[in-house]
């Protein structure tokens, strides 16, 4: 693999030179310098628009037009008449001819808003700037607006309920709590269904590596990224427009673009937040003044006890602030964007926090009309003390100790000496939740730096050279400490650990485009690129128990454990891509990538990923111009497409080895043989996607719509398949099983109010899919995440759980005990009718929602203040609720659900008899949650020159309207798990934030 890169490497620079080369040799015309002014304005309000681009068409000579609206674009041409293309996000291009035989002219154009966006420029991968209306795959935009206002902390949670076809959901109410996104579902069972990230052109992890147990909570590390500094995000959804990146790009593409510098004089932006969040709902608990005196189901005597609220323990409510300043402006040939940014955030869980510093610097340089450089740079170091919840993995946490604790009794300290009392009952410790707020001392820190430099050449007209290097490297540190003498059950004599992760990522990318016109009516895009990506993780860790009485540190336990991780993956990949338009009317695009990973065997490593799609646009044919459909319907495009793209990260880096571990004999080093037994052949998952689809606008393009159904297919699913014993190996990753989804979505467009003092903007958002797994080995594959609970079952979709049911008859009744209570299914039945054997598990419930939507309304009155509210939907999701099987359960008792066998509404023994059967706790997931709420005003002060102050008014997860018991239907204890869904094990709830902010802009 090695002289593989080594030769590409060669190769490249080899490129290089000769393309420098052939530059030097190209006879270039004495050009003369004109410039072209303006102002670019909205033409409802006639509100300037800045951030405008203003380019001349077919070359990289643009421009961006500031603050007021004002542009200033110095051209390299001959004299001569030019097309010039203005664009804005969300409002339609047009392009204007003007005569260029002065020094300086003049061109003011007004903008209308475009509901369906067909004229909005994006980037496909290629480097290489489309319109949508060529595309014949969906792709979905959101802009700088629509992520501001909405108290997010991280881009990820700033995009819920604003993309079609994405479910994406916070699975933990942490302050830095991590978030799943699922492109038009899971594309994999054993590896990551999150999608490929790129930031500026840099391919970033966004990993949740678990260095300490939390209780199945891991940060994204695209919490690092500050929102403040995006631009506009562009989601490729399909396998048609995500082949184009080859193997890791099988559940979509989310590209990133962040802020840049524009012409002009500088422009300061600086921004301030403060927050309040809080519990949104409590659990309703057990306040009966009573408890039993024993579980014997006979004995109904009762004590009197006091019973304490230790939600209130735990819980509070909590402040954050966040501050942004960012500086940007430049000449026509240099443009700079500056920022920096803090955010600390409290958590809801007492003595959380996060804390993030950043700063951002983007620099782009115009040499002359060919050759331009751009280079950006962040830094982010982040911090978060944590309390664990103990939760899948662990016994210790602060809400476990909660549920599993007796709330009848006192859990403060003793006065004396300072000892925590075990709240959990006799035979089972839980720790004391009050103690693990005050004395557990966990801690999360990343210093992280991304960089990227890119050098566009166009050394003949319509032929661009792009190049991209990209660097992510991420330093992750990890500590915990539980003190000695603690209520924990397994970690009394104290328990320290040390962790640390370093992550590099390191894409260099070399994309060629041309543009041609072949006559008068069709034009050409030819792209070829080459790409070699490096990732390499060093994983240490170090664990010590029974820990001297002095120190904090792990290397103090007389019992230490220490692990040692590396692997290093290396990635090339080659493609090449044509378009023919013909016609401004119908556009076809093939395209091939073939890639190689060193994670595979030689004889699979190479992999081939075609792609194919059209545009019909039937509302530029003539007959569709010149008849009333024009005026009913003045926008329609028809799309297909086809593509197949890979998976990388079902397996590590060196998982098709026999990997032995290290052993010491007698003092002599050696080698055991490990349980997963190697496998060379294995090869990448393949997924296989047609779409289908339709623009349309309607009354005077004041209405969009888009519609696209799609038939997703994966093939060779990687999953563990368990061997004979007689083998000598547990399990190998074989290539069996495979995957479907199928399912439309919609987004819907509208202005329906419109006038210069007041417009109405409206969103719409439906998505549905059908996921189902099949030709599983053996029929289920159980997942640890959810204690077993879960699976992947043929027939059924990913992450059903799976579990143990009521026994009912033939008529659905349950099958009482001969104490009445009802009991679990089994496998067989006497002559009685009662069951008998083993435990039958059954799919008992399904963690994917039938369908999901959003609603989002936008109010503009007058010209100085808005109103933004945007409403979400999970429909059809089940959830399972094992915080409240332990809570309703006799020996913990602390729940509400409980008081009715206390009270004698039950039979005392219910609680005991119902906690195995786990159908019983899944509860209906579905809600539509207040999501968002943004009120703005601009306020225009004397003593600011009467630049506009924006002070904003917003408010997340406000509200949620759902049957759901428990703290809140959007949850997962098994963080961002692919195939472990919806399991609610007393996870930190998602905080209700009420936020004020002040952002002034001269």
């Amino acid at each position: 693999m090695k002289k593989v890169l080594q030769t590409f490497v060669d190769r490249r620079y080899l490129f290089a030179v000769l393309a420098m080369m052939c530059y030097g040799q190209i006879a270039v015309a004495q050009n003369s310098r004109y410039t072209l002014k303006g102002v670019i304005t909205d033409a409802r309000n006639k509100e300037p628009l800045p951030g405008a681009v203003v380019k001349l068409t077919g070359t990289n000579q643009g421009t961006s037009t500031d603050i007021n609206g004002a542009y200033n674009l110095v051209l390299d041409v001959n004299e001569g008449s030019y097309p010039i293309l203005i664009s804005y996000t969300g409002y339609k291009s047009i392009t204007r001819t003007v005569l260029l035989n002065q020094s300086s002219t003049t061109l003011n154009v007004e903008l209308s808003e475009d509901a369906l966006s067909l004229d909005e420029v994006v980037v496909t991968g290629t480097s290489v700037a489309t319109s949508k209306k060529q595309l014949g795959n969906a792709i979905s935009t959101v802009s700088a607006k629509e992520l501001e206002g909405g108290a997010a902390t991280s881009i990820d949670q700033a995009l819920a309920g604003k993309v079609s076809g994405a479910q994406i959901s916070q699975n933990s109410g942490n302050p830095a709590g991590g978030i799943s996104v699922r492109l038009r579902g899971n594309s994999t069972i054993s590896g990551s269904s999150d999608p490929l990230y790129i930031v500026d052109g840099v391919i970033v992890n966004n990993s949740s590596s678990e260095l300490l147990d939390l209780g199945g909570y891991t940060q994204n590390r695209l919490v690092d990224i500050n929102p403040a500094d995006i631009d506009r995000i562009e989601i490729i959804k399909g396998a048609a427009g995500a082949a184009i990146y080859g193997s890791r790009a099988s559940n979509g593409v989310v590209q990133i673009f962040t802020k840049k510098g524009k012409s002009g004089k500088p422009v300061v932006s600086f921004s301030t937040q403060f927050r309040v969040n809080e519990l949104r709902k409590k659990l309703e608990t057990n306040e009966y003044p009573f408890r039993f005196t024993n579980t014997t189901a006979s004995d109904l005597s009762q004590v009197p006890v006091t019973r304490y609220d230790l939600q209130d323990l735990v819980f509070k409510t909590a402040y954050g602030s966040e501050s942004n300043i960012s500086v940007s402006g430049g000449t026509d040939k240099t443009q700079y964007y500056v920022s920096g940014g803090f955010l600390g955030n409290q958590g809801i869980i007492k003595n959380t926090d996060f804390k993030r510093a950043t700063t951002r610097l983007r620099l782009d340089q115009r040499f002359n009309d060919k050759i331009k450089l751009s280079m950006g740079a962040s830094y982010s170091f982040s911090g978060s003390a944590e309390i664990p919840n103990g939760g899948i993995s662990s016994a210790y946490g602060a809400l476990t100790g909660f549920i599993f604790g007796n709330n009848f009794i006192n859990p403060y300290p003793n006065a004396a000496s300072g000892v925590y009392p075990s709240l959990a009952p006799t035979g089972l410790l839980r720790t004391n939740p009050l103690e693990a707020v005050n004395r557990f001392d966990f801690n999360q820190q990343t210093s992280r730096f991304i960089g990227d430099i890119q050098l566009n050449i166009e050394p003949i007209s319509n032929l661009s050279i792009n190049y991209t290097l990209g660097f992510d490297n991420s330093t992750q540190l990890a500590t915990a400490y539980i003190p000695i003498g603690n209520t924990t059950p397994t970690n009394n004599s104290g328990f320290a650990r040390k962790g640390d992760r370093l992550n590099l990522l390191l894409n260099n990318d070399v994309n060629v485009a041309y543009r041609a016109k072949l006559g008068s009516q069709i034009e050409s895009t030819t792209s070829v690129g080459a790409t070699a990506q490096t990732e390499r993780v060093n994983l240490n860790t170090i664990t010590g128990t029974q820990l001297s009485p002095v120190s904090q540190a792990a290397s103090s336990g007389a019992s230490i454990t220490t692990s040692d991780i590396k692997s290093t993956i290396n990635i090339l990949g080659f493609y090449a891509q044509q378009t023919f338009g013909f016609r401004s009317k119908i556009y076809l695009t093939g395209a091939i990538r073939n890639d190689v990973s060193s994670s595979f065997g030689e004889a699979n490593r190479w992999q081939l990923y075609p792609k194919v799609s059209g545009t019909y646009i039937l509302s530029e044919e003539g007959f569709w111009k010149n008849s009333s459909l024009a005026s009913a319907i003045p926008s329609l495009k028809l799309r297909a497409s086809y593509g197949q793209s890979g998976n990388l990260t079902a397996i590590g880096a060196y998982d098709r080895f026999s990997n032995y571990g290290s052993v010491s004999l007698g003092g002599l080093p050696g080698v055991v043989s490990p349980t997963q037994y190697g496998n060379p052949d294995i090869k990448p998952e393949r997924q296989t996607e047609k779409e289908i689809g339709l623009d349309a606008s309607f009354l005077k393009n004041r209405l969009g719509l888009e519609i696209s159904f799609y038939d997703k297919a994966v093939e060779d699913l990687l999953l563990p398949v368990t061997l004979r014993p007689s083998s000598g190996y547990s399990t190998q990753f074989q290539n069996i099983g495979n995957m479907t989804n199928k399912g439309f979505e919609i987004l819907l467009r509208g202005v329906p109010v419109q006038s210069s003092n007041f417009k109405w903007n409206s969103t719409l958002i439906f998505s549905k899919v059908k996921n189902r797994v099949t030709d599983i080995p053996g029929g289920v594959v159980t997942f640890p995440g959810g204690f077993g609970q879960v699976a992947a079952v043929n027939g059924y979709a990913l992450g059903a759980f799976y579990a143990t049911a009521f026994a009912r008859d033939a008529s659905g009744n349950l099958i009482l005990t001969a104490t009445g209570f009802p009991q679990t299914e089994k496998v067989g039945r006497t002559t009685a009718g009662q069951p008998t054997g083993s435990n039958k598990p059954q799919v008992i419930g399904d963690p994917n929602p039938e369908w999901t939507g959003s609603f989002t309304n936008e109010f503009s009155i007058g010209k100085n203040f808005s109103l933004r509210m945007q409403w979400d939907a999970s429909y059809g999701n089940d959830v399972f609720n094992f915080t409240r099987r332990v809570g309703d359960r006799d020996i913990y008792g602390g729940l509400k659900g409980y008081e009715k066998e206390l009270r004698g509404e039950v039979p005392k023994g219910t609680s005991a008899a119902v906690f195995s059967i786990m159908e019983n706790w899944i509860e209906d997931g579905s809600y539509l949650k207040f999501r968002e709420l943004a009120a703005t005003y601009n306020l225009k002060l004397k003593f600011l020159n009467n630049n506009p102050l924006r002070v904003t008014v917003s408010g997340r997860n406000l509200a949620s309207i759902d049957k759901y018991k428990g703290w809140d239907p959007e949850t997962n204890a098994a963080g961002q798990s692919t195939a472990v869904r919806g399991f609610d094990f007393v996870e930190v709830p998602i905080p209700r934030t009420i936020a004020l902010g002040l952002n002034y802009t001269f």
